[in-house]
C-alpha cells in the first residue's frame, strides 16, 4: 500500500488539481470521471489518490482517512478545519459565497426591523454564524441543491449558496445582495501525519506551493 495519500473529489476540483499534480510530478494513473475505482495509483509508488465526496473531504484528512487532501475554503468553514493544517491557498475553483434574493425583496429593510428570515442553504453553520454576527434571527432550511428554487416558490426569503458567474441568479430573477467570503480551493493536511511523515510530506507541501504560485 502506497505510503501518502491525497483526497480529492471528481468536478471541478479535480479537473483543476490536475495542471497542479502534472507540475508537481504526479500523474494520476487513471481518469476517475471514466472509472469506478476510488483508490487510485500514480506515478510515484508511494503515493495514491483516494476519491471522495467534496463534502467529505476534511473528514477523511482530519481523521487520517487521507494523509492529505484539496477542499473548497466554503467546505472548510463548514467543517470547522479541527485537526487540518491549511499551508497552501491553491488559488483554484474560485468563486463566491453569497447571500442572494429576489429581485424586489426589500431585504435590507427586513434586516433593519429585525425581522426573522427563512433561509435555505446547505452551509448551515457558515449561515448560522454569518447572520449571527450581524444580529440577525434566522431560521434555517437544509437544501442540497436547486437552491435558487427557495425564494421562488416562498419557501425561503433568501439563500446562502456559492456563486461564480452568477448567471443562474440573473436566469431565475436573483440578486447577490451580500458577500460572505471569497472561495478557493485549499491544500489540507493532517496535522497528526505531518508530525510523523514530514521527510515525505513537506517536499510535497512544497512541490504544490510552487505549482500554485505558477
Amino acid at each position: 500500500m502506497a505510503d501518502i495519500s491525497i483526497a480529492l473529489s471528481k468536478g471541478r476540483i479535480f479537473d483543476e488539481t490536475m495542471p497542479l499534480l502534472s507540475r508537481a510530478g504526479i500523474k494520476p494513473r487513471e481518469n476517475p470521471e471514466r472509472s469506478r475505482r476510488l483508490i487510485i495509483g500514480t506515478n510515484r509508488r508511494d503515493l495514491r489518490l483516494i476519491i471522495v465526496r467534496a463534502s467529505d473531504t476534511p473528514t477523511y484528512v482530519q481523521h487520517g482517512g487521507a494523509d492529505l487532501g484539496i477542499a473548497g475554503r466554503d467546505v472548510l468553514a463548514e467543517h470547522g478545519g479541527e485537526g487540518l493544517y491549511q499551508p497552501v491557498d491553491l488559488g483554484i475553483a474560485t468563486c463566491r459565497m453569497v447571500v442572494a434574493i429576489r429581485k424586489g425583496f426589500d431585504y435590507a429593510g427586513a434586516v433593519r426591523q429585525g425581522a426573522r428570515l427563512r433561509v435555505a442553504t446547505k452551509y448551515v453553520n457558515t449561515t448560522r454564524e454569518h447572520f449571527a454576527a450581524k444580529g440577525v434571527h434566522v431560521d434555517l432550511i437544509r437544501l442540497y441543491g436547486s437552491m435558487e428554487l427557495a425564494p421562488l416558490t416562498g419557501l425561503a426569503d433568501a439563500i446562502v449558496d456559492l456563486v461564480a458567474t452568477g448567471k443562474t441568479l440573473r436566469a431565475n430573477d436573483l440578486v447577490a445582495v451580500e458577500e460572505i467570503m471569497p472561495v478557493s480551493a485549499r491544500l489540507i493536511v493532517n496535522q497528526a501525519a505531518l508530525k510523523t511523515k514530514r521527510g515525505a510530506l513537506q517536499p510535497l507541501i512544497d512541490a504544490f506551493a510552487k505549482a500554485a504560485s505558477k
